[in-house]
């Protein structure tokens, strides 16, 4: 077994132990099963509780494979403890906030900020510039081996935490080690295969798979459908704040016309017994709520797909509803999809490609199907001609002619 196969096993943050090793679904599935396990998406790791039996449950999991204990050993440097009141960290949070970026946009910028004070000791960033910077983005790709989209990520969040947060230029950071940006293809399901995922799905996580292949969405465009963008009678969808934070229209597929109007129609059920107990409200768009104090109670508001429980939201304290988690449509869907017995690595975003294959193939043009998806440019959309492998002129096998 080669050195880049061994299941690594090692000291992470107090408390936890950290678990690296080369990708397969029946390693996923063994570690799973452990109580307390999680992934880590930016490290590209996961991490389990640090107890006595811990090492010896890795090795009786992982048995008959190698197994690089480092337990023994120092920890590496952790990320720095919790930012005190007024810290960059938080500085980092009120200026995506004032922004109006994701909550998620912070979480991400934050993480990688904490690496980057990590991996220089612990020195604030206000001692570090330049050199400094592309130190750590080059180690990321010749020490921790991430992709290219990666390294992008901590590049944004290093730009961002110096032009908008320190208002500190460091100039074009151009001695930085490269990730190599592979050409990957999109893997996408024939209509058969759709039919035979969905086939074996049920209740809101059908639905909502229904509608990334039937519309073209991405996952979190769906999750945070709201009532009000649902045009029934032009079979039309209006997509808010969109990847780019741009706005769309896209079809509604007349086929789910009828069930969308049924589940509408139980979730309408749900908020009024939700009023009738003095809840019902959901979140609004940045200062929605001050403008229309009671607009997160109005029907058209709520989401499409709402969560099965209510939370509570930590700046006003009231109980709300949040929208249906990603999660559960994302861990809906690869069940359906090893029920129905296929063997492609296909996740939600499939039915997103499939859905722009499919037209392509149904001879819809490339502008349109541009629209539909949201793509800012058409060079996006032109990976799915590849995908068809026709480039532009649909190009046909000579041995194709030849009877064999």
């Amino acid at each position: 077994m080669k050195q880049n196969d061994t299941i690594q096993v090692r000291p992470g943050d107090p408390g936890r132990l950290v678990v690296r090793f080369p990708f397969s679904f029946e390693a996923v599935e063994k570690i799973k099963t452990i109580r307390g396990r999680r992934w880590h998406p930016i490290e590209k790791h996961w991490t389990v509780p640090d107890t006595p039996e811990m090492p010896g449950r890795l090795r009786a999991l992982f048995e008959g494979e190698a197994v690089e204990d480092k337990t023994q050993e120092p920890a590496p440097p952790s990320e720095p403890a919790p930012a005190p009141s007024g810290s960059i960290l938080e500085r980092i949070r009120d200026v995506v906030h004032s922004r109006h970026y994701s909550p998620r946009t912070a979480d991400i910028y934050i993480a990688w900020v904490s690496r980057f004070i990590a991996y220089h000791g612990g020195r604030p960033p206000e001692e570090l510039g330049k050199q400094e910077a592309e130190d750590f983005l080059s180690s990321l790709a010749t020490n921790g081996h991430v992709s290219a989209s990666t390294q992008n990520q901590a590049l944004n969040a290093l730009l961002f935490l110096y032009l908008q947060v320190l208002r500190k230029e460091i100039g074009y950071l151009d001695g930085m080690v490269r990730a190599k940006m592979p050409l990957h293809l999109p893997v996408v399901l024939t209509q058969d295969e759709v039919s035979q995922v969905l086939g074996v799905m049920n209740g809101a996580p059908r639905l909502m798979a229904m509608l990334l292949y039937g519309a073209g969405l991405r996952l979190m465009e769906c999750c945070t459908l709201r009532v009000k963008d649902v045009d029934f009678a032009k079979c039309q969808l209006l997509i808010r704040g969109g990847k780019g934070g741009k706005d769309r229209y896209t079809m509604l597929p007349e086929a789910l016309r009828e069930p969308l109007q049924r589940h509408l129609g139980r979730v309408k059920q749900q908020h009024q017994e939700d009023l009738a107990i003095g809840l019902g409200r959901v979140a609004l768009p940045n200062a929605m709520d001050r403008k229309y104090p009671n607009g997160g109670k109005e029907w058209g508001w709520q989401w499409v797909f709402p969560a099965t429980s209510h939370y509570t939201d930590q700046v006003s304290g009231e109980k709300r509803r949040h929208h249906l988690h990603e999660s559960v449509l994302q861990k809906a869907f690869k069940e359906a999809r090893i029920k129905a017995g296929l063997a492609k690595p296909a996740g939600c975003h499939a039915l997103r490609h499939s859905f722009a294959t499919h037209l392509l193939e149904d001879g819809y043009d490339i502008r349109t199907i541009q629209e539909l998806l949201g793509h800012k440019d058409v060079s996006t959309t032109m990976i799915y001609t590849h995908v068809l492998n026709k480039g532009g002129r649909g190009v046909r096998s000579p041995a194709d002619k030849i009877r064999l």
